[in-house]
């Protein structure tokens, strides 16, 4: 373990200032925290929004010697399947990237994931993906969730162009989401042979109102799962192994792509992102952007000069950026 996180009490807060404070620390500014201490091989950071972060080779040794009894007053780091016993149950999880890119496909992986799969993981700082620095690192966290003995997996990347033809079908994000995320459970299912044992729910974040737009999407296998949808799903690390593969085939096509029409794509959708797809319309002709971008993005109509859609339509039609 090389980092913790946690919500603190006030009172537990007053206890961690004081313990630092009195402590052989060497106090430090970080931005947004309200204290901040680092010793060897630890760093305890907390943030004026009530967020401990431990991080270094001696955060599970403070954990279970400092934290645990001095300050939270309570022990559960080592007694997590005690203290929730579903928390090694075998399950798949799902995830997405490229969403909120302008350009580029987007990207839906499932991972499925057993006790077993856990204990490898337990020191391989597998996490979400939006909270890992750098594409290199997805690039060696994928390869390691890839080679896990007894994970399986599944990637199923939409193009643009056909990510385009869903969407203008549909008129939805959601409803092409809850496609690839019901196709992805739906292939790892058609391998159950390899899960064992066979898992017993898939977990997904909630993207739509209801769980009921994937419900209603799910294949012939799929249906036998629980499907649970709920909001920060990349807490839970088979979630979070699927983000980080889900990245990977992300980046891993933006720089195909950026190979075979010769410009840059930047990711997300801002005024560099608008500029580089002035570019790309520069160099190929108009035609190249439903090949490398999401045409129902605002993007688009800027890029290509033409009046916007009204906002409140943009909204009701849920058609995303």
């Amino acid at each position: 373990m090389t980092i913790y996180t946690a919500t603190l009490t006030a009172e537990q807060a007053d206890r961690l200032e004081r313990h630092v404070r009195e402590g052989n620390y060497l106090l430090r500014e970080v931005p947004y925290a309200r204290l901040s201490g680092v010793k060897k091989e630890c760093s305890v950071t907390f943030y004026l929004s009530g967020k401990l972060v431990v991080q270094g080779k001696g955060t599970r040794e403070f954990v279970e010697f400092i934290l645990e009894p001095e300050i939270l007053q309570k022990v559960a780091l080592g007694y997590e399947e005690v203290l929730d016993p579903t928390l090694m149950d075998p399950r798949i999880g799902v995830d997405e990237s490229g969403k909120g890119d302008f350009f580029g496909p987007l990207c839906i992986a499932g991972v499925y994931v057993n006790k077993k799969i856990f204990g490898a993981w337990s020191d391989a700082g597998v996490k979400d993906s939006k909270s890992v620095s750098s594409d290199v690192q997805i690039g060696k966290l994928a390869k390691i969730i890839r080679s896990t003995l007894g994970c399986v997996y599944d990637v199923v990347a939409i193009g643009n162009e056909a990510y385009n033809r869903m969407h203008s079908r549909y008129g939805s994000v959601n409803t092409v989401l809850a496609w690839g995320h019901a196709r992805v459970i739906e292939n790892l299912m058609e391998r159950s042979a390899l899960m064992i044992p066979l898992p017993v729910r898939a977990i997904s974040d909630q993207f739509a109102s209801s769980k009921t737009t994937v419900e209603r999407a799910l294949m012939e296998k799929g249906r036998t799962l629980e499907l649970v949808q709920r909001h920060k799903a990349e807490s839970d690390m088979a979630v979070a192994a699927a983000s980080i593969l889900a990245r990977d085939e992300y980046v891993t096509r933006m720089e195909r792509l950026e190979r075979e029409y010769e410009v840059p794509l930047p990711k997300g959708a801002s005024k560099g992102v608008e500029v580089a797809g002035r570019t790309a319309i520069a160099k190929h002709g108009p035609e190249v952007l439903p090949k490398i971008a999401k045409m129902h993005f605002r993007t688009a109509y800027r890029v290509l000069g033409l009046p916007e859609p009204a906002a409140s339509a943009w909204v009701r039609g849920g058609r995303g950026n």
